[in-house]
Formats: C-alpha cells, structure tokens, sequence
C-alpha cells in the first residue's frame, strides 16, 4: 500500500516552502520517522519524516520547487523493506564495480541514519563530503547530535586534507584568463532576509544613536568568575548574558524601545524577549530569549549556546524565532569595529556590539589604555524620540561599564 508524504504545516502564517534537499532517493529503504526531505521556510529548514517504513515509491518535486502546505511530494511503498533492500544491494554491487567512492559515503550516512543518529542537512552533507563514518563520532550537540564541527574535525583527525567534492581548479582557466560567472537562485531564507530588511528601511524612521564602553569591569568579573561560574553552570561565562541583563534594566526604563507600532496603536510590553542575531549556513537568524527580564546570566548563556548549536545544525524550529521584542546583534565577533544596524520587524529597536580593542581614554584627567567597545542602537525615529534612545543605551553602557547596577536595578 503506498502512503502519500504531505507537505505538513510548517508554522503560523506560512503556508509555503522551497525544496532544499531530498535525503532519499526512489528506492530508498525508509524507516518509520526517518526524514527523507528537508524544507526550506522564510527562516528554518524543516525535515519531513516518513510516517511509515517502506520504500521511496515516488518523488513529485525537485530540489529549489516550491510547494505548498498540503501537497503531496513523495509516495512511500508501505511494508516493502526485503525488495528495498535487496534493490539497494543491487545498487551497491553497481557502484562498487564503477567504482562510485561518492556511492559509498551516501550508503555510509544512510547506515547511521539506520541507526536512530538523525543528521541535519548541513551534518549529512559534511559526512558525504569528507567520506567518514558518522557512526563513530562522538557528537557535542544538543541531546549528543553530532554537528558540522564534528564532522570537519573527525576528517583532521584521520588525515583528510579537504573534502573530497572539492574539485581542484581547472588548469584551462588559469592559463587562458577566463573569467566565469554563476548564478545561484537565492534561497527561500535569502529572499525573506532580503525583503525584511528592504521592508524596514521603508516603512520606519531608522536611526542610529552611538556610544563606546569600557569593558574592563565585565573582563574582571569574567576572569575573576569564570571558573566557578563553568563548574557550578556547566557553561561559560560570556559577555552576551551582560548585555542582555543591561539591556533589560534599560527597556525597562525607556519602554517604548520595547515596543512597536501596530496601526495607528502603539504595543508595549511589561517582558522582555531578546531575538538574539546567530549565524546560520543559509544566512541570520535571530531566535528568542524568552522573558529575559526574569534570567540569571547561567540560563541566558545556556539559551545563546544552545541557539548557536542548533543553529549550525540547522534544527531551529519556528517557535524558536517567534516574537521578540528587542534584538542584540553581536557583529564585534566578526570583527567589525561600527556599524548601523537594522531593526528586526515588528520590532523599534537593536542594540548592536563591537569589538573590544585597546584605545586610549581620559580618566580623572589622565590617559589610559583601556579595552573600549562601540556601541550603536538602531530605533525607529516614529515611535522612540532621540532623548530616549540616547538614556536607553547610556544606561546598557552604565550597567556594563559598572555591573553592580544590575544586581541593585539602577
């Protein structure tokens, strides 16, 4: 009996997807809630999985089709395991007499997945290109998932130079001056980022109000405290958790950069939900630290790790990035010295970080090397007046330059 694979309901208000990667092929043994595609949303890839074991009968989208919620996209042959695999070993004697090496990393990641280890697509195409076993790394995600990191650095450990899909350049080029161009079709995520940012750059009033920070008290604290902190947490002390408590005292006073313009009606909020901006493969994502006003540093710092993870692995869901009402962009990490950055719709404010570097300053009427940090937010002019933005973001600096602040709420 042939069960049809649905497109399933991928979130509130999304009622379509892009095909981003088809994890089996016609043919394919499948197991019961084995993914056996990965779609790609306004903001997360989303793996569909089989409702029941079988054999991949029929796929009915290629990679980069956009489907819609409720389409069917596969057609699983229920119960035909035995002809699956006695297919699938046909295929193996077939590529190992072409002797396809590519074949065989493919079946060796299908065999991990075989063995309850789900990959994410970014981890299923490190394994594919690196040649390794998945099955014998010990993985350093969330709940032992093994992640791209993982991958890479079981290649080193056994001698891999470089993935082998990596194809060298070709001679013909370098030596005749031939100049190439490719076009590559933006993702589904490229072209949501790309009309968001467009749509905030319209529709509000952007500017951008600038301060520098001493950072030497919270380097203190964070070199004075940072062993106990990791052994008594089990997570490391970062400078993110400083700012999103400074960021809480500060929007606590000046609401309305916690708030956003609805109509001709103005929300705010008596919480606060930091979207935190992380990088993923297929571009920014921002997920949310819920009620972070009611955080100690451990769960604020626990939450950001676990939002970098699984954003590399590429396993955010929807509800991770749903809501928020102020957002920190941490470019300083990159290396960026100062920037403008945008606000994240509905959203009227972003704190935006830098660097630290050494710079000279006065204190007490002499000159000092301190390690000093930029600071920039970014409102809407229409709903924050400029007297606001400038208190919001002198007392993030107060709160950094000075932490006992935020124990005493000043």
């Amino acid at each position: 009996m042939a069960t049809e694979i649905q497109v399933p309901q991928l979130g509130e208000s999304v009622t379509e997807g892009t095909i981003g990667e088809w994890l089996k092929s016609v043919g394919d043994a499948v197991a019961v809630d084995e993914p056996i595609v990965s779609l790609e949303t306004d903001k997360v890839a989303v793996e569909v999985p089989s409702p029941v074991a079988g054999v991949i009968q029929s796929l009915s989208a290629e990679v980069g089709d956009t489907v819609e919620v409720g389409a069917v996209i596969a057609t699983v042959e229920e119960g035909a395991t035995g002809a699956a695999t006695g297919e699938e070993a046909g295929r193996k004697e077939e590529a190992a007499q072409e002797g396809k090496e590519e074949r065989s990393a493919s079946e060796t990641a299908s065999a991990a997945s075989d063995a309850s280890q789900t990959l994410s697509p970014a981890v299923r195409r490190a394994v594919l290109e690196h040649g390794v076993d998945p099955s014998t790394i010990k993985g350093t995600g969330k709940d032992g998932r093994l992640t791209k990191e993982d991958v890479i650095a079981a290649a080193k450990a056994k001698g891999d130079p470089a993935p082998a899909s990596a194809p060298a350049p070709a001679p013909a080029a370098a030596t005749t001056g031939e100049r190439r161009e490719e076009r590559v079709k933006m993702t589904r995520m490229r072209q949501t980022i790309a009309k968001r940012l467009k749509g905030a750059q319209d529709n509000a009033a952007l500017l951008t109000t600038f301060n520098d920070c001493d950072m030497s008290a919270v380097m203190e604290a964070r070199s004075k405290y940072k062993e106990l902190f990791a052994k008594k947490h089990d997570i490391k002390l970062g400078f993110m958790g400083f700012f999103a408590k400074a960021a809480c005292l500060a929007l606590k006073d000046v609401p309305a950069a916690n708030a956003y313009i609805d109509g001709d009606e103005i929300v705010y909020h008596d919480y606060v939900d930091i979207s935190v901006a992380v990088s993923a493969p297929n571009g920014l994502v921002v997920p949310v630290i819920r009620d972070a006003q009611a955080k100690g540093f451990a769960r604020i710092e626990k939450d950001i790790a676990d939002f970098g993870s699984r954003a590399r692995e590429g396993t955010l869901t929807m509800d991770d990035m749903k809501g928020g009402t102020f957002t920190i962009s941490n470019g300083g990490v990159f290396g960026s010295l100062m920037s403008t950055p945008i606000i994240n719709p509905p959203q009227s404010a972003v704190l935006g970080l830098h660097r630290i570097e050494d710079r000279p300053v006065v204190v007490n009427g002499e000159i000092v090397i301190r390690p000093m940090m930029y600071l920039a937010l970014s409102y809407d002019h229409r709903l924050i007046d400029g007297r606001e933005a400038v208190t919001a973001l002198k007392i993030i600096k107060e709160a950094i330059e000075d932490p006992t602040r935020m124990l005493i709420d000043l």
